[in-house]
């Protein structure tokens, strides 16, 4: 099965110059975890999970208003291609330990692949318990 047949085509950015206040309020405003960040091309630079928001700018001591996204969100993305197997996707996320993935084509963000996306599909449960498992892996119970 393709990343494309399940992933998510509708997807909610923010430009990396938005302060991170309007990213807190997005995330909020739309049940999300994370937003792609891209420029005016639609261009992915990075991402921007609730956590960056956390531990980079409201532990740090910054001002949410003041910061801008480009100075807190994470780089060097791990994505995928609409054309890529979903295995191949669940190793990603796996080894990356990320719970979802941008997909790019043509170096453009075109949709994102969730764990629950993944978890949606009737065809990919097992490829959703593998990916989690793999993510969770670093975890230990207390």
């Amino acid at each position: 099965m393709k990343v494309s047949e399940i992933m998510s085509d509708r997807v909610v950015s923010i430009d990396q110059n938005e302060p991170v206040s309007a990213a807190a309020r997005l995330l909020k405003q739309c049940n999300i975890g994370a937003l792609p960040v891209c420029d005016r091309q639609n261009r992915l630079r990075g991402i921007l999970t609730d956590r960056d928001i956390v531990t980079r700018c409201v532990a740090a001591g910054t001002d949410p208003g003041e910061t801008r996204v480009a100075e807190i969100m994470s780089r060097g993305v791990i994505t995928a291609s609409p054309s890529d197997e979903v295995e191949q996707a669940v190793r990603l996320m796996g080894g990356d330990q990320v719970r979802r993935l941008p997909v790019l084509q043509d170096g453009r963000l075109v949709g994102v692949l969730s764990l629950c996306d993944m978890a949606r599909s009737s065809r990919c449960d097992m490829e959703a318990g593998a990916a989690l498992s793999e993510i969770s892996s670093n975890f230990r119970r207390v």
